[in-house]
């Protein structure tokens, strides 16, 4: 069982962390080149109106003036209003709108790697040297090799232009209208944002079946990269553990194979696979990005590429430090689980 102690420790090291991350965010953004303020007033602005604007911004003011009043507005999640995405509206509604739609499709990611790598990691370990582990380590060694850039392309030529399986692009399909709200217990409540999961909220199955039916490609994309790499690490994992000496002696009192795999190797095998996972959350944050790009989706990847394009320091910032806050308590997560299946981590 995982102590309090244990996670307050790790709840407290995240604060070091996003520290750095907003430190860097800052430094790098005020060295770049570029006046927030003409951007914002516009190339045709007089020196007046430009003046005006860095005035209302605060950018005449010291930078550590400056640094600590960004310190102390990330810290309410107040990250300003975007200067050119979104002109005028608060960053944090934006992120808010567009953040649920790359979770949704990296948990579908991961969720697909996690269903099919751990299991064919472990069946690859069980049969080594067999026709399976052959054909298992060469799907996985593909699936590691071939960039998103490509598979995309290549599986929406495959699955939606020539066999017409799967729809291009979009998130529902085209005819199908979702309310603002839900009702809980006679409440209205906003929706998740997640579309998967708020056509269930609403008990729309038909709907749920369009959101799912244009998640799967995307979710795929990038559950392939996620799948590879689980099924590699877990067959290694799997193979370090079935020759130790618990294993033999559990086989020699007569347990079968498959009782002494996954009775008593699975667990321990599982824990490096678990780091892995963590840290690929967060690499399947980035691949949503360019996954997001080639099937249309608009979720917060596109919007950070867009932002630092149109060089919207407020928008870049805030994306940036949510990013840093979602890998953060990912890893959290990580640990927890880790100290869970080995309980000497937590001493």
């Amino acid at each position: 069982m995982t102590s309090k102690r244990f996670v307050i420790k790790r709840l407290l090291l995240l604060v070091p962390v996003l520290f750095g991350v907003a430190t860097l965010v800052f430094a790098i953004l005020h060295l770049a080149p570029g006046d927030p303020a003409r951007i914002i007033a516009g190339q045709r602005a007089s020196q007046a109106q430009v003046a005006a604007v860095r005035r209302e911004l605060g950018l005449n003011d010291p930078i550590w003036i400056q640094y600590a009043r960004f310190l102390l507005d990330a810290a309410q999640f107040d990250f300003g209003r975007s200067y050119q995405i979104a002109r005028g509206t608060p960053v944090r509604e934006v992120l808010v709108d567009r953040l649920p739609v790359t979770i949704e499709l990296a948990l579908y990611g991961q969720f697909i790697g996690i269903v099919l790598g751990i299991p064919l990691g472990v069946l690859s370990a069980v049969k080594q040297d067999s026709l399976t582990d052959h054909l298992t380590r060469i799907g996985a060694l593909s699936g590691i090799s071939i960039p998103i850039f490509w598979s995309g392309p290549l599986l929406i030529l495959l699955f939606a232009t020539y066999l017409g399986w799967f729809p291009t692009s979009g998130r529902i399909g085209s005819t199908i209208f979702l309310p603002e709200t839900w009702t809980l217990f006679g409440t209205e409540l906003p929706l998740t944002g997640m579309v998967t999961v708020d056509t269930l909220l609403l008990g729309r199955f038909d709907a749920f079946v369009s959101a799912a039916h244009h998640l799967f490609l995307p979710a795929a994309v990038i559950g392939i990269y996620s799948m590879a790499l689980l099924s590699r690490m877990m067959r290694s994992s799997m193979l370090e553990v079935v020759r130790q000496d618990y294993m033999r002696t559990a086989r020699a009192k007569g347990q079968g194979a498959k009782i002494t795999v996954m009775k008593h190797g699975f667990k321990n095998a599982l824990i490096p696979v678990v780091t892995v996972i963590g840290i690929q959350f967060g690499t399947l944050l980035g691949g949503a990005v360019l996954t997001e790009t080639v099937f249309g989706i608009g979720g917060i990847g596109t919007l950070l590429v867009s932002a630092i394009g149109a060089t919207d320091y407020p928008l870049v910032q805030g994306t940036v430090l949510v990013f840093a806050l979602l890998f953060t308590l990912v890893n959290l997560g990580v640990d927890v689980t880790y100290s869970y299946l080995d309980p000497r981590i937590d001493q």
